[in-house]
């Protein structure tokens, strides 16, 4: 256990992957029963598991004859799911095995090279931690994340971490990819709701990207924990890369979770509040939490997606009406940073608080 150097409100700071040896979970980990998981004994039994998401291929998003179709795939699983899996992406596959690799070698290394950049502060642009907030939380989350904000680039890269050596270009390089898929991805989700696909274009280009970088370790009582409790993210999108499988989405129809497959080669794509927001409820921003196992550690890499930090977004003009009321008030990622510093998301979503009409 290691102490954080500056730290007024904390004594001390642990991490999750410096637990995966114990027989049980520190009781700080252990949620009511109500709020457990149902755990596959192994992972195998995960693959077995059927699932309806959909998986959708880029690649005839660029013939003009083909796009409608895409489109219209797109649109179908924002209203259905508001979450999707992307193939032929773009995004090469030793890019995002060289990222992942260098993730990896920073989550591994001594705690003592990570403390300077450990801090309760959410609105710091480079942060190590684990749980949510290691300090306020009442129950803690069974990971251990790096954050820090990607675009511009040339803004930021020079406070990411140094060690290891491979970490600023490889994740560099990755940030750069996200960044221009998730802009093909607004203009065919902007397009599936009948907006210009050129829709705030410069807003986008010049919007916040975070990555956040999540390790789950391996986890003796999966079954009492959770790598991250029930949640939708803030941002218009969110990119995901994961190593295996851990993540479920609530399918709200079924009022059931249902695990998300691992495909190889694939990212996952979430709608964000803000996409909620901005598309005036048509589409909805997507509930996920992640399980944890008891044999191996899992990591995920997002890219999250939203507006300028202090940007405000708002339901489009084009989709309010008679028939259709403005259904949220206008938000911003500020917002969504005041908010999580001074509430606990698991009592309330931070989307809940922005439709009009709630008290």
């Amino acid at each position: 256990m290691a102490g954080v150097p500056g730290s007024s409100t904390a004594a001390s700071f642990t991490t999750a992957m410096s637990l995966t040896k114990m027989a049980k979970v520190p009781e700080r980990f252990v949620l009511p029963p109500s709020h457990r998981p149902l755990i596959y004994n192994h992972l195998h039994n995960y693959h077995s598991t059927t699932s309806p998401l959909p998986v959708i291929d880029l690649v005839p998003i660029h013939d003009p004859s083909l796009r409608s179709r895409v489109i219209e795939d797109i649109c179908n699983a924002c209203k259905e799911f508001g979450f999707f899996q992307v193939i032929n992406h773009g995004v090469s596959p030793s890019l995002m095995k060289d990222v992942v690799q260098a993730c990896l070698e920073f989550f591994n290394l001594p705690i003592e090279e990570k403390l300077h950049l450990v801090s309760e502060d959410v609105n710091k642009p480079v942060r190590y931690g684990t749980s949510l907030n290691h300090v306020k939380d009442t129950i803690h989350f069974w990971r251990d994340f790096l954050k820090h904000y990607s675009n511009p680039l040339s803004k930021w890269i020079h406070s990411w971490p140094s060690n290891p050596p491979s970490y600023k270009e490889k994740m560099g390089d990755y940030a750069k990819a996200t960044h221009l898929l998730h802009i093909e991805l607004l203009e065919a989700i902007f397009e599936s709701l009948g907006l210009d696909p050129k829709y705030m274009r410069r807003e986008i280009e010049d919007g916040s990207q975070v990555m956040a970088v999540n390790c789950y370790p391996a986890c003796p009582e999966p079954e009492k924990a959770l790598g991250m409790p029930p949640h939708s993210d803030y941002g218009c999108i969110t990119i995901l890369l994961q190593t295996c499988e851990g993540l479920e989405v609530k399918l709200d129809k079924e009022d059931k979770w249902v695990p998300v497959p691992m495909i190889e080669g694939a990212l996952l794509v979430h709608l964000g509040d803000h996409m909620e927001i901005l598309s005036n409820g048509v589409y909805k921003s997507v509930v996920h939490r992640v399980v944890v196992n008891a044999e191996t550690e899992r990591l995920s890499i997002a890219s999250l997606h939203s507006l300028a930090l202090e940007k405000y977004i708002g339901p489009a003009a084009e989709l309010v009406n008679e028939q259709n009321p403005k259904a949220y008030k206008e938000s911003s990622f500020k917002d969504f940073l005041d908010h999580i510093s001074e509430n606990d998301i698991m009592q309330q979503r931070f989307i809940d608080t922005l439709k009009i009409g709630n008290p």
